[in-house]
């Protein structure tokens, strides 16, 4: 643009010299240059909720949703259907057919009440995950919270070219020219009514990203939020790194912030040492299967515990391609160990049998009996090699031995108070503290590559430390990690943070092939069964705020990242393998601690004293809407606009002349003759805040809202019909 404005400067008439640098000005506000968006495929979400009509836009219940036609009659369970773009009708079975709303057409949402969870009754707040596609779910939420979100956080698809995310509900793969484009359009359209949402005094977005789409977002970010203050923060999720041939192994992912206003970090207290972390000797991720080039042909092998000490006896030798591992010798009064996972898949350990053999020499392996594991009796956490390197430099040091033998190694960096833009934190590995967490709760397989609770928990403590009653949004729920660890802050300051999330309920690409084999389709029972909403994100929550897991069992260990600390016993005198050095013996459990002492205090069994209501998002007729005869439906919206204050109020049927609810702090008038009555009950309850007046005249709205001065009113049902209408038509802008 520089050597544009330079060329328009040496044009010697004036005028025309200003008309063209005004059109060129014009064009920079209106051109998206280094970004560009492909719009050619609207984006559509299938309405299943809704019955296909004459005159309404469908797509096949097995087809691509952007692949519409209009319905042009129905006959005998047949519909005469218009392709888009097309002059030839088709006819259909209605059975096969689902409506389908584009995104920018007209939608007049309710939320549909699937379950809740109580372990709060005490509390006013009430945490809500609404199951939708997020573009209909932010629309919803900009009616309810439009300035008020004090925090989004979002861990959009990564767009890696797996089958992670889906656009016009079709998978986008590495094939597809246009991936990077259309992953764009995607977050373009979702953040702009994010934007809306941020309060624009004091707020901040933080989004999650890996090297496929950093740069683009970077843009976009930058491009949508020219006023705001922006930073990108490097965090190891994996510090063995993932491998790749050729290439450097990623370990870390990138965390954008974008800060509205005056928002800023609110540093931590000065904390405690820190201990170094304890992996899982057993690898975890897919590509690490036993046979794959990633985990290599020598980390298959035995590993023989004895029953009584439960102490490594002996190292097996690593097993060939396709050797039984029931051939293996057996060594009496100790059982083989391999690398299985729950499900049966054979898995590699993390090190070779020689690295084993001299981290078990220096009390870095530890052996815990596990009576939950169907294949693997034990499991084996080992401390990383590089820490022997470490402390012989004295970056670690090893403060004493557990009762079991293992080492208390403890890194001499202590808890940094301004922390850079480079993170390598301990607790932010991903497979420790997201997939084991999760795994531990719901299972294992039911998702892959959860954020570690701990990750999530420290970028949100330093924007929230200091809003105790904050608003989060996370409109990319996932498996549900956001609400996890916004209950984890309000109990270390006994805050009262209210957490919205939203997730869709697709089905992975293997399950959707199996239902299809089955006979069964999206929308049915047994497909939205194994939804992500309803198989990961409604589980995880409910687990967690009970303390139980799915199998209504108690969930085994506390939160934060747990050490054994030990008082010292000095007449018990060891020499370190590794220095050389005597060193004094903890023989016995002083207390437990972490990194989070407060957190420290929670076993995970207690559960969180937090409460969530599960909504699905649904449709409603406009004209039913606007005769007021959808009351019952639109009940929950109204709960959620006024602060989703107490257990989200139902009626059974009918619309009532008047609701007073002061345990949710809102009123309700639908019979504007009956306002005199209605004030007066209103009077004796003044904790009530919110009041929804139900009439057709502005007149008469602007009277009773005077005659109701002090109350936040709204006029029903002009005040949500105008809202979606005005949505209208967003998309095409």
């Amino acid at each position: 643009m520089a050597a544009l404005n330079e060329l328009i400067q040496k044009i010697e008439n004036p005028e025309l010299r200003a008309q063209i640098q005004a059109a060129a000005d014009k064009l920079i506000k209106q051109k998206k240059f280094g970004l560009v968006f492909e719009d050619h495929l609207p984006e559509c979400t299938p309405l299943y909720d809704i019955p296909v009509r004459k005159g309404l836009k469908v797509s096949l219940r097995n087809g691509k949703a952007n692949e519409t036609y209009t319905v042009l009659k129905i006959e005998a369970g047949k519909a005469l259907c218009l392709p888009r773009n097309g002059n030839e009708a088709v006819e259909f079975a209605v059975s096969d057919l689902v409506t389908t709303a584009e995104l920018g057409d007209p939608i007049y949402p309710c939320l549909q009440m699937l379950d809740e969870v109580c372990n709060a009754p005490g509390s006013d707040l009430w945490h809500t995950l609404i199951e939708a596609d997020n573009y209909h779910a932010l629309q919803l939420l900009e009616y309810l919270y439009a300035g008020q979100v004090d925090c989004i956080y979002i861990d959009p698809p990564y767009n890696s070219g797996a089958k992670d995310w889906k656009y016009n509900n079709d998978y986008v793969d590495n094939n597809d020219t246009y991936r990077h484009s259309k992953w764009l359009s995607m977050m373009k359209k979702r953040l702009e009514i994010a934007r809306q949402l941020l309060n624009p005094n004091d707020s901040v977005l933080i989004v999650t990203i890996d090297e496929k789409e950093y740069l683009h977002l970077g843009c976009l970010l930058e491009e949508m939020f020219p006023d705001s203050k922006m930073q990108m923060v490097s965090d190891v999720i994996n510090p063995r790194g993932a491998t790749r041939d050729g290439q450097f192994s990623r370990s870390d992912e990138y965390i954008f912030i974008v800060q509205l206003g005056a928002n800023s970090v609110s540093y931590p207290k000065a904390g405690s040492k820190h201990y170094v972390e304890w992996y899982r000797l057993r690898r975890t991720d897919y590509d690490s299967r036993r046979g794959t080039v990633k985990g290599g042909t020598r980390q298959f092998y035995p590993i023989y515990v004895d029953t009584k000490s439960e102490k490594i006896v002996h190292i097996g030798e690593p097993l060939s391609i396709g050797q039984d591992r029931n051939s293996v010798p057996q060594i009496e009064g100790a059982v083989p160990v391999f690398p299985i996972k729950n499900d049966g898949t054979e898995m590699n350990w993390g090190v070779t049998p020689e690295t084993l053999k001299l981290l078990i020499d220096n009390h870095f392996v530890r052996v815990r009996r596990n009576d939950d594991e169907k294949y693997q009796p034990y499991l084996l956490h080992y401390i990383s090699y590089k820490q022997l390197e470490a402390i012989r430099e004295g970056k670690s040091s090893i403060e004493g031995y557990n009762p079991d033998g293992t080492a208390i190694v403890v890194e001499d960096d202590g808890h940094i108070i301004r922390p850079g833009s480079a993170w390598n934190i301990a607790s932010h590995n991903a497979g420790t503290y997201g997939s084991e967490i999760l795994a531990n709760i719901i299972g294992e397989k039911r998702f892959n590559f959860p954020k570690s609770l701990y990750s999530v928990l420290d970028i949100l403590r330093y924007f929230l430390r200091e809003k105790p009653n904050a608003l989060v949004v996370d409109f990319f729920a996932g498996s549900g990690t956001t609400l996890h660890a916004i209950n984890l802050l309000n109990f270390e300051d006994n805050g009262n943070r209210r957490c919205i999330m939203v997730t869709n309920n697709e089905v992975s690409s293997s399950e959707g092939k199996v239902l299809r084999e089955h006979g069964f389709q999206p929308g049915d029972e047994e497909w939205n069964a194994l939804g992500i909403a309803r198989y990961v994100t409604w589980p995880r929550t409910v687990c967690s705020i009970r303390g139980s897991n799915i199998k209504d069992q108690p969930i085994k260990g506390n939160y934060g990242v747990m050490e054994e600390e030990f008082t010292l016993d000095e007449d018990s005198i060891v020499l370190s393998k590794i220095t050389g050095k005597p060193i004094s013996r903890k023989v016995y459990i002083k207390k437990k601690t972490q990194k989070e002492p407060i957190l420290s205090n929670i076993k995970c069994s207690d559960g969180l004293k937090a409460n969530a209501v599960f909504f699905k998002l649904g449709f409603l007729d406009k004209t039913k809407v606007s005769l007021g005869m959808q009351f019952k439906e639109l009940l929950s919206i109204l709960w959620m606009k006024a602060g989703t204050i107490g257990k989200c109020p139902t009626i059974d049927a009918g619309v009532p002349d008047m609701l007073i609810l002061p345990e949710n702090k809102m009123a309700i008038l639908n019979d504007e003759n009956q306002f005199g009555a209605f004030a007066e009950k209103l009077a004796q309850h003044p904790e009530i805040e919110v009041v929804y007046l139900v009439t057709d005249y502005e007149s008469s709205f602007v009277s009773m809202t005077q005659a109701l001065e002090g109350k936040t009113t709204y006029q029903l049902y002009r005040d949500y019909l105008d809202n979606f209408r005005i949505n209208a038509g967003r998309n095409s802008r």
